[in-house]
């Protein structure tokens, strides 16, 4: 059963093009318990941690993530459609793809959006050498584009999400992505498809450019990396309650899982929160109000 929606403030915030620098990259991980990674330097901090557990309508876990030892500045989670192995090579193979296109160059949308087709094709052309049967991916990344980890990148194809929990400014849960559902699209779903299924998709063709948005960090702020089998099972009140509570984040992600697999969930579930802490040298602190408002964001052509 899926959990609605609470009443509790919610935006969807739209995007602009961002600047160029740096990322790199590392393989894809699957299934397992909750991991952290720390990345900082003289003018950045920032943590990040990942859960991922295989559903009981799945023989293996179709959900990827970056694996976070090394991964460098760029985070993907990627939800396998499809069934069994084409979609676990679908979802691994595109993490891994991308990490691969993206870590030696400077990020902006357009390098991100040409990774995407690549990997569409690259993917589409590894599944149809092993077998008839289907297999492609949604996805959703995020990578800093300035040396303060104070502006993020992000971009997906499909129905993985990212949400911001901004605790500088005016606190709230952010939507920054926007599904690629059929009905988001006012598309018609084929015969014995839903509405609410995804129409965009990597390995199959179903896509022509991905969604690119850029975003503000305030310190202290979280970003969270998602696949449905967590964001439909998961209300907006209880992402507040667990990404404000006490604990690591490898803690928050691992009862964020297991409140969707609570709430129904049967699906794989991944989540991956990445918070943004104060510089190297000015010490550490838990997640608190910030003095570093987010500013604004616009809608990207």
């Amino acid at each position: 059963m899926t959990t609605p929606f609470s009443p509790v403030r919610t935006r969807l915030v739209t995007p602009v093009e961002p600047p160029r620098p740096p990322a790199a990259g590392c393989a894809a991980q699957g299934a397992g318990a909750a991991g952290l990674s720390l990345d900082a330097n003289a003018f950045r901090a920032f943590e990040v941690a990942a859960a991922s557990s295989c559903g009981s309508q799945h023989l293996v876990n179709e959900d990827a993530h970056s694996a976070l030892a090394g991964a460098g500045r760029l985070f993907v989670v990627a939800d396998g459609v499809g069934g069994g192995a084409m979609a676990q090579m679908a979802s691994r193979m595109l993490v891994t793809r991308l990490h691969e296109s993206l870590a030696a160059d400077a990020i902006d949308a357009a390098l991100v959006r040409r990774a995407m087709i690549d990997a569409d094709r690259a993917v589409a052309a590894a599944i149809a050498r092993a077998t008839d049967r289907p297999g492609a991916a949604t996805v959703v990344l995020c990578a800093p584009v300035d040396d303060f980890a104070a502006r993020w990148l992000i971009a997906w194809v499909g129905d993985c999400r990212v949400y911001r929990l901004a605790l500088g400014g005016e606190p709230g849960l952010d939507l920054l992505s926007r599904d690629d559902t059929f009905a988001n699209l006012g598309e018609a779903p084929p015969p014995g498809g839903s509405l609410d299924d995804p129409a965009r998709m990597i390995g199959n063709g179903a896509i022509s450019a991905a969604n690119v948005a850029l975003h503000e960090l305030a310190r202290g702020d979280v970003l969270a990396l998602c696949s449905d089998g967590v964001h439909k099972f998961v209300d907006v009140a209880d992402w507040c309650r667990l990404l404000e509570g006490p604990g690591s984040l490898a803690r928050r992600c691992d009862e964020l899982v297991g409140l969707a697999r609570a709430n129904g969930s049967r699906d794989d579930a991944t989540v991956l929160l990445l918070r943004r802490a104060p510089a190297a040298g000015a010490g550490r602190r838990g997640i608190g109000p910030s003095a570093e408002p987010a500013g604004p964001q616009r809608r990207e052509p």
